[in-house]
This record gives C-alpha cells, sequence and structure tokens, in this order.
C-alpha cells in the first residue's frame, strides 16, 4: 500500500544556513576549491521516478573528497567503489562506476542519502546537526511511496533512521546484519562501507554483500507475496 508523501522539503537549500557550523566548513571550502559541488548532498535516486523506489540506502555523511566534492553520494571515494559495485551485483544498479557523477552508473528502483546532507570537519557530524537534519531526512523517505527496505550504513545512520519512522533506538538497536520492522518498511543495518571499516577488518566484502543478499531476497519475496 502506498503512503501519502509529505509536503515539507525533502532537500536543504544550496546555501543552507540550519547549522552554523557545517555551513562555515563548506563556506571556507568553497573559496578554497571553487569548482567543488561544495553544498547540501541532494538525494541520488532511480532515473525512472520516485515512485520506482523500494530501497533506500541511507549513509551518515558526505566525505569531504568524495560527495562533497562531486555532488552525488558515495561518489569520490573508497565507500562508493565498494557499494556500487555491491548494488550492481544485486541489480540495484547498472552501468559502469568511475567515481564521477557524468559515469553510466544508474540506480534501479533504489535511492541514496545520508542522515546528513553536509560534510563535517572531520567526518563527524554533532548531536543538534543530526537532529537538525532529520527534517530533511523524514520527508525523504516519505517521497517514496512504495519504499519498502531501508539500509543503514553505520549506528548513527541507524538510529537517525529509526527515530525518522518515529521509533525508540532501544527497542530497534543497531547491529550488522540486523533487521526491524518500523512503519511498514523493513530497516536493515549495516556497517559502514568506509575505508577505516575495510582496513580494520571491522567490515569484510563478505559482510557487506550479505547484507544485501538480505535486501535482494526481503524484496523478492515481497513481489512474490503479491502475486
Amino acid at each position: 500500500m502506498s503512503r501519502t508523501v509529505p509536503v515539507e522539503p525533502a532537500e536543504p537549500s544550496p546555501d543552507c544556513p540550519l547549522c552554523p557550523r557545517l555551513h562555515d566548513f563548506i563556506a571556507a571550502w568553497r573559496a578554497r576549491e571553487p569548482h567543488w559541488f561544495n553544498a547540501p548532498v541532494p538525494t541520488w535516486r532511480s532515473r525512472a521516478g520516485d515512485d520506482s523506489v523500494r530501497l533506500l540506502i541511507v549513509g551518515l555523511a558526505p566525505g569531504l573528497r568524495g560527495a562533497n566534492r562531486t555532488g552525488r553520494p558515495f561518489t569520490g571515494d573508497y565507500a562508493g567503489d565498494l557499494l556500487y559495485s555491491t548494488l550492481k551485483r544485486f541489480g540495484f544498479a547498472a552501468g559502469e562506476f568511475e567515481a564521477r557523477p557524468d559515469d553510466t552508473l544508474e540506480l534501479i528502483e533504489t535511492a541514496v542519502t545520508n542522515a546528513v546532507r553536509c560534510v563535517p570537519p572531520e567526518n563527524k557530524p554533532v548531536g543538534a546537526e543530526i537532529n537538525t537534519c532529520r527534517q530533511f531526512l523524514v520527508p525523504t523517505i516519505g517521497r517514496f511511496a512504495n519504499l519498502k527496505a531501508i539500509v543503514t550504513l553505520g549506528s548513527i545512520s541507524h538510529q537517525s533512521v529509526v527515530r525518522a519512522l518515529g521509533g525508540r533506538v532501544a527497542e530497534h538497536k543497531f547491529g550488522h546484519q540486523a533487521e526491524t520492522e518500523l512503519g511498514g518498511i523493513r530497516v536493515f543495518s549495516s556497517y559502514h562501507c568506509s575505508r577505516y571499516n575495510t582496513n580494520t577488518g571491522r567490515l569484510t566484502e563478505e559482510m557487506f554483500v550479505d547484507v544485501f543478499r538480505d535486501v535482494r531476497a526481503f524484496l523478492d519475496a515481497a513481489v512474490g507475496n503479491r502475486q
């Protein structure tokens, strides 16, 4: 059953002032690297439109030389290499990922966003920034009327998604390859696919792939149940 899409804006303005620390950080990099994107990074979604999206992936925040530079989530750093190769493996993306927004990669029934849209210093948003940016996460989730699954990358992303769906974090705890149900949406959690996590062995490629194998099975079963 489709949900009603909220009227609140799902994307912040290009010069969003709501988090002064992040606004000033981006302004400094805009002066330093004027050819970079240097703005809140918008949600990237399937070309087929919002109603086609059944899977939403939520990361933490743009990387300084990744999405903050390119303007597309998980594009320009290692995390994107692992994420998009995995999405292709399970049919959630097609084309070639070349770490730039004009490559041929396309999403299939999928959208990718971040819990915090602006790049934070040292890749560490503070609690007030996470809470403030949830005003965009809530309508982002709501814009996809046929959304069935969300993958949260990291505990902060997971907690923000749980709160955006009206749940209590204590009742929907983060854990790698854990699943929970909220508001008719299945939430799958994973360690973030950052280079730090893969270099330290906290997350292996196999562990990451296993999460999306579960997602694929869940969505395929959902289709089968409608037939």
